[in-house]
């Protein structure tokens, strides 16, 4: 009996390549992030480091959290959708401090590319929608797609599902093995929200 129970008790290997980039401590492979909010540049942390930047005031550096809540059909989101304009499936949004605004990013096999977006109607989603209206800066994304769902979800994921995209898209469609990772991607995160 406690042979079984030890295995709950023991942490998973740390993989001495994974380290912390504030500190340099080895970290395991599932691990904290922290975003840098002048260069939003996305830093792997060890749970300390990680901790530091988790109150406001912590200079340039904010803790990103593991808050997740699916909307399934946003009021006025397939309204926005069409108003912003964006010529893919999905999009994500969030406010960058620096700029003082919103900014909208889509997954592209480029990398995350960056869109216009109308003030007005990102207000107004936010505004028509009080689950996902109290984002937190830098740190937090509105992820959409063009039949008007919505996920709140920390930054990274959006970074990951760019990775996604890049690693896996072929021709101008994507290609099934594209949309078979972005499908369980979205799977993902209607389970966890």
């Amino acid at each position: 009996m406690t042979s079984g129970l030890r295995r709950f008790a023991q942490r998973p290997p740390v993989d001495p390549r994974e380290r912390c980039e504030m500190c340099a401590t080895p970290i395991e492979h599932e691990h904290s992030h922290v975003v840098n909010v002048e260069s939003r540049a996305i830093l792997c942390a060890c749970r300390p480091c990680y901790l530091l930047f988790t109150h406001g005031g912590a200079g340039k550096h904010r803790a990103i959290p593991s808050r997740h809540v699916h909307v399934p059909a946003l009021k006025g989101g397939r309204e926005w959708w069409e108003s912003a304009g964006i010529p893919v499936r999905m999009a994500f949004v969030f406010t960058n401090s620096e700029l003082g605004g919103p900014v909208a990013f889509y997954p592209s096999p480029a990398g995350a590319t960056e869109c216009l977006l109308a003030l007005d109607s990102w207000t107004q989603l936010l505004a028509d929608n009080p689950a996902v209206a109290d984002l937190a800066p830098d740190v937090e994304a509105l992820l959409l797609n063009h039949d008007g769902e919505g996920f709140l979800v920390p930054i990274d994921a959006c970074y990951r599902l760019v990775g996604l995209v890049r690693l896996h898209w072929k021709g101008f469609d994507g290609g099934a093995e594209a949309w078979r990772a972005i499908d369980a991607f979205f799977a993902e995160l209607r389970a966890h929200g």
